[in-house]
């Protein structure tokens, strides 16, 4: 038996190996039989036989493993897949040759578990009469498996059926000793010193905490100096105030004509004019000196010539106002002031009006969609009505109809019933007329179409003589060309070659010219531009002269002798 067992574990371990998408199965036994050649020629022999077998019958085998792994060996391991190809190769094709004593030698050498589930499984009269039959018979021809294969695997199912007996009951009688081998540990209690018991410690006295102290009233308040700031703010911002009312009120002064007081009467002037602010700010101007050059762009001179020049408007403007008159704005303000909140009334009275009328016609439309509801629902109600009425008197309409239509058809068919030999015979005449305007019309467009081959033919052949001709008529190689010549084909604007070199000419002539214009007005345009920014420099010296010794002579004389000076 072990010699046995040896052998199949040969021929398992060479299947292993075996890769069939990438090894041939003549390249692999020559191959193996180089690797078993340290073996006796017997053993040797027996190992290739079925290992040659295994992978010729490859496609036989992999069904029947295959389902016994869905079915029956669920629990086995895949690692035993080519030990259960190589007993079924031994059971279908090797079993006559061996006999049944060596088979169940082999079979006994292997695990008794595993051999006792397969063999249950592949001799199973179900199996192999059925699906195992069928699957093969897909492979090779019916007759041929049933007759080599399926009827002597039946004939040795009695004597299989022994041997799975035996394996059963080597099971039965291995399991007891299995049971009565396996010693059970017995845990011993572990020889520990017992600890002594703890001492109850004395709880701690609870910590006195000191009385926190409350927390200060200026926290919750804005600090002080906040407070003298606001009102440092509040200070200057009426000191401000007051000094913009006069100046408001001493503003147009110099346009109001008023008496010049005596010289010794000063402090009469002082209790009758108002208080004024003689003080004014001085603007002070940075005088370029001639040794430091500054030189402006474009943009910068330009800039602050319109600068000057809008403050030379708005200089003029301001006389012109004080020359035709001009006054306090309060009072005009205070109209205003009035004839808005006036108007702001009037619109308050007017938008609560509208308001009310909204309301009442947005009832009004709710009560009118009321009333519309309600007579489109009466008039749906009585339109219902007579469309049921006319339903009703079509419905009995439409059955007198019927059952008339029906009476007539009853009679139509009854008359056809007894005319049946006449209509036959009146139909074989019509058929037969329809037969002969058929030929008829047959022939003659038979006749026409000969006639237009024949015609068509007669046209080919003196087309072709004509072709004929025109090859043999010489030809010119060379292509005479008119330039004044127009094509005429009848486009707008044709021309000949001549005419349009010549139109080309004058407009490159005239393209010459319009660049040359353009040239001349750019260089003048130039110009008057560098003249213009002459004219502004100019200006500003001026402006700047003028406003240098304003600002001196304000700077040396009290405020009160000159006006502000006008730019």
């Amino acid at each position: 038996m072990a010699y046995y067992g040896e052998c199949i574990e040969t021929v398992i371990e060479q299947l292993d190996k075996f890769k069939p998408k990438k090894d041939s199965p003549e390249q692999f036994l020559e191959a193996a039989s180089t690797c078993l050649q340290t073996l006796s020629p017997q053993k040797q022999a027996f190992i290739l036989e079925v290992l040659s077998g295994c992978l010729e019958y490859r496609k036989l085998l992999t069904i029947v493993v295959d389902a016994f792994y869905m079915r029956d060996g669920q629990l086995c391991l895949w690692s035993d897949y080519n030990l259960f190809q190589v007993i079924c190769y031994l059971a279908t094709f090797q079993l006559e040759e061996l006999g049944f004593q060596l088979f169940s030698n082999i079979v006994k050498s292997q695990p008794a578990d595993k051999m006792h589930k397969f063999l249950r499984f592949f001799f199973n009269p179900l199996n192999l009469c059925s699906w195992i039959k069928d699957e093969w018979s897909l492979i090779y021809e019916m007759a041929h498996v049933k007759e080599n294969w399926t009827d002597p695997l039946m004939r040795w199912q009695p004597e299989v059926q022994e041997l799975i007996d035996q394996l059963e009951r080597v099971l039965t009688n291995q399991l007891p000793l299995s049971k009565t081998k396996a010693k059970v540990t017995e845990p011993k209690q572990f020889n520990l010193t017992v600890p002594r018991p703890r001492a109850i410690p004395m709880p701690e006295p609870v910590p006195v905490v000191a009385k926190p102290r409350p927390v200060p009233r200026a926290t919750y308040q804005s600090p002080q100096e906040q407070q003298v700031l606001e009102l440092t703010k509040r200070r200057n911002r009426l000191k401000a105030e007051e000094l913009l009312l006069r100046a408001n009120l001493g503003e147009m002064r110099c346009a109001m004509p008023r008496k010049a007081p005596a010289q010794g009467s000063k402090k009469a002037l002082r209790l009758q004019s108002p208080p004024r602010i003689c003080k004014t700010l001085q603007l002070l101007f940075c005088r370029p000196s001639d040794d430091i050059p500054i030189k402006l762009n474009t943009a910068a001179i330009l800039r602050e010539g319109a600068l000057y020049q809008r403050q030379v408007e708005k200089e003029l403007q301001r006389v012109d106002k004080l020359v035709d008159g001009a006054r306090d704005l309060s009072e005009f303000l205070e109209w205003q002031r009035k004839m808005q909140a006036k108007d702001y009334q009037e619109q308050r009275t007017a938008s609560e009006c509208r308001r009310l009328q909204g309301k009442l016609s947005h009832e009004e439309a709710v009560l009118a969609r009321q009333r519309l509801l309600q007579e489109n629902k009466q008039k749906a109600d009585r339109k219902k009505e007579e469309q049921m009425a006319e339903l009703t008197q079509q419905c009995a309409a439409r059955r007198l109809q019927e059952e008339r239509s029906m009476k007539e058809l009853v009679e139509q068919v009854m008359e056809g019933h007894r005319n049946t030999q006449v209509a036959q015979m009146k139909l074989l005449k019509r058929r037969q007329q329809a037969v002969q305007e058929v030929r008829e019309e047959s022939q003659e467009l038979l006749q026409r179409r000969a006639q237009e081959a024949r015609e068509e033919q007669t046209q080919r052949c003196e087309l072709i003589s004509q072709l004929r001709a025109l090859e043999t008529q010489p030809t010119r190689k060379g292509k005479l060309v008119d330039l004044t010549q127009i094509p005429g084909y009848g486009l707008e604007g044709e021309m000949s070659i001549v005419e349009l070199r010549e139109r080309l000419a004058r407009l490159k002539e005239a393209q010459k010219r319009e660049e040359e214009e353009k040239r001349d007005q750019i260089i003048q345009g130039k110009r008057a531009k560098s003249q213009e920014l002459q004219n502004t420099l100019e200006q500003i010296s001026l402006c700047r002269s003028a406003m240098g010794r304003s600002a001196a002579l304000r700077s040396v004389l009290p405020c009160n002798v000159f006006p502000t000076p006008s730019i």
